[in-house]
């Protein structure tokens, strides 16, 4: 499989674990930008674009945010493929015209996701079972798709996956190893100990070697943007 050159928005705010854990996932060259810090590509000569998580909201009244957001519009309507990661989701659905909105509580911890559609071969999801486990830690959510958008996984909190055209989202975190999901879940004080204490406590082998399955989208996504600029180049041809 060839190497594509990705983006890489790193929306972290200078989190170590971020760029380690995407870089171990992803069979791709990552050209890394801090979003955070204003810094963004000047250019759209890039196979496709990934967007991680982040501790901000996509409806804060931020510039780096402002900016950030339309970014990823101009890259959709140029046609990258774009893959978007729990802020970076909320993000993709922002510059499409979809709504994110603050849920009222927090989802955390390995839980339970249902796809709603079958395997289909640009889904990046496929392959992956009808039910799956993930690792979630948000308090916002897309409550609207963006027009033209299809879901592809959800659970009781909403939204977990969509997909329009060359874009793509995903709520949860593929990406997060054990160390990075205990460190996670430890920065979130202001949920009640007892709670934090069970979320810790489900931070398993199993439940990780259960969460490994969604692995697979990042797979799934380098073939997507591979099968996708092939077929620009015939095109052009």
């Amino acid at each position: 499989m060839t190497r594509p050159r990705l983006a890489f928005l790193d929306a972290s705010h200078g989190d170590s674990s971020t760029f380690r854990n995407f870089r171990r996932e992803l069979d791709a060259d990552l050209v890394e930008f801090d979003v955070t810090d204003g810094r963004l590509p000047d250019h759209f000569d890039y196979d496709g674009v990934v967007i991680t998580g982040s501790s901000s909201s996509v409806y804060w009244d931020e510039a780096w945010i402002r900016n950030l957001v339309s970014w990823v519009a101009d890259a959709d309507e140029r046609g990258l493929p774009l893959l978007g990661v729990c802020f970076g989701h909320q993000v993709v659905a922002a510059a499409l015209g979809g709504t994110v909105e603050d849920m009222g509580e927090f989802e955390l911890g390995y839980n339970e996701i249902e796809r709603t559609r079958a395997d289909d071969e640009d889904d990046i999801l496929t392959g992956i079972g009808e039910r799956f486990t993930v690792f979630t830690s948000h308090g916002d959510r897309v409550s609207e798709l963006p027009p033209g958008a299809e879901l592809l996984a959800q659970n009781e909190f909403g939204v977990h996956a969509f997909r329009r055209s060359h874009a793509f989202g995903v709520q949860f975190h593929p990406e997060y190893d054990t160390d990075t999901a205990e460190a996670i879940a430890r920065q979130k004080d202001f949920l009640p100990d007892e709670r934090l204490r069970s979320v810790i406590d489900g931070i398993t082998p199993e439940n990780y070697a259960a969460a490994c399955e969604a692995k697979r989208l990042f797979d799934n996504f380098v073939t997507y943007v591979n099968r996708t600029n092939a077929g620009s180049v015939e095109s052009a041809a």
